[in-house]
Order: C-alpha cells, then sequence, then structure tokens
C-alpha cells in the first residue's frame, strides 16, 4: 500500500515537470496519470537498455524516467491530435 501511495506522489511530481517542460494545459489529475503511465514505460524501456534504479535515491530516478516517460507520452499524444 505505501508503495502505490509512493508512486502516485512520484508520477504527480513527474508529470507536473513534464506538463511543464513540454507546456502542456493539462489538468494536474491528467498530469499525474502521465507521470505514472510515462514512468511505467520509461522504466520498461531503460530496463531493457539496462539502466534501472535502485539504492536510497532510487526515487530520484524514478522521477527522472517518469518526467522522460511523460515528455514521451505527451509527444505521442500531440501528434496524433494533429492527425
Amino acid at each position: 500500500m505505501i508503495h502505490f501511495i509512493v508512486s502516485i506522489i512520484i508520477g504527480g511530481i513527474a508529470g507536473t515537470l513534464a506538463g511543464k517542460i513540454m507546456n502542456s494545459k493539462n489538468a494536474l489529475w491528467l498530469d499525474v496519470i502521465l507521470g505514472i503511465v510515462g514512468g511505467a514505460i520509461a522504466k520498461a524501456i531503460f530496463g531493457l537498455v539496462g539502466i534501472g534504479t535502485s539504492g536510497a535515491l532510487a526515487w530520484v530516478g524514478d522521477i527522472i524516467f517518469g518526467v522522460i516517460g511523460a515528455c514521451l507520452v505527451i509527444f505521442v499524444v500531440r501528434a496524433i491530435k494533429k492527425k
């Protein structure tokens, strides 16, 4: 249960940062969802390459993965909307 709550918080931080970076006009709840989904996508992609997070500061890496993944998700959604 604690891991789930921490994932929501990290996803919220990552999604909010990605929204600012990508100049997105999404609602806060959507930023949180994008951060969680983006973090999972980025973690999977980086995991395939052998890059992961561990240790006491793993949450910092998770935020970075979340931001990268959420930016990627925002980019893809924008590309799909343009068509």
